[in-house]
């Protein structure tokens, strides 16, 4: 798999080109020992300043991804599992495992979501569910996978806590991937659609203890119907 680098535009630049290095290291493109381009190249790269990529090829280093080697460059070490992104450790994971995890994650976020949303995260979530339908409706089953999971991100959204927002969106390509074999079912889609619509409702009328009692009905259903396929397999 090949992860180009890409122009970065974001406040947290440093950040972003850390990351983008990681990434690099994580799936492999960059063996241990490997020595990584050059400052000015790094610069040219990401369309950055050199300052930003010497602070985020500090991040590596003091995360243990990186080496410096004083005349010689920047050098890839060995990584160990918790030093990789979580994205890709999910994506190893089992499924089951996966929603297990995501379930103790989305009780918590629909009750703070329901206490802290605003009016643009109703925006956002009606827009998604709305455009969910109208996917479904289409034929686009892919677009309604994508609407699917755009409600749940503005959902993680409205906790105004990011690092639960982050930790969740972690999960986008294993819930995805669980997903995809699902959504062909129309009962299913029947099943997502009416708990999707009642947790919205729940977190319009801020009633935190409905909004997760909904999400753990939507989300054991959805556990219930996963172990069904995967025993059919």
């Amino acid at each position: 798999m090949n992860f180009p680098f890409q122009a970065v535009k974001r406040k947290q630049i440093a950040d972003e080109v850390a990351e983008q290095l990681q990434r690099k290291i994580a799936a492999g493109e960059w063996n241990v020992g490997t020595k990584i381009p050059t400052e000015p190249e790094l610069m040219k790269l990401f369309g950055v300043g050199r300052s930003t990529v010497r602070e985020a090829v500090s991040v590596l280093v003091h995360a243990g991804l990186l080496e410096k080697k004083q005349g010689h460059g920047t050098f890839v070490c060995q990584p160990t599992t918790s030093q990789e992104p979580l994205d890709y450790r999910l994506s190893r994971a089992e499924i089951i495992e996966v929603y297990e995890v995501r379930s103790v994650l989305e009780l918590e976020i629909a009750r703070l979501a329901a206490l802290r949303r605003n009016d643009e995260d109703l925006h956002l979530m009606r827009a998604a569910l709305d455009r969910r339908a109208a996917t479904l409706a289409a034929g686009d089953l892919s677009g309604y996978l994508d609407a699917d999971i755009t409600f749940h991100l503005a959902v993680a959204g409205a906790t105004r806590n990011k690092v639960l927002t982050d930790v969740y969106g972690s999960f986008v390509e294993a819930i995805r991937k669980a997903l995809n074999n699902l959504i062909t079912d129309p009962a299913m889609q029947n099943h997502f659609t009416l708990q999707h619509e009642k947790i919205y409702e729940a977190i319009r009328d801020q009633d935190g203890k409905a909004a997760e009692l909904y999400s753990i009905q939507h989300l054991d259903g959805t556990k219930l119907e996963l172990q069904k396929h995967m025993g059919s397999l």
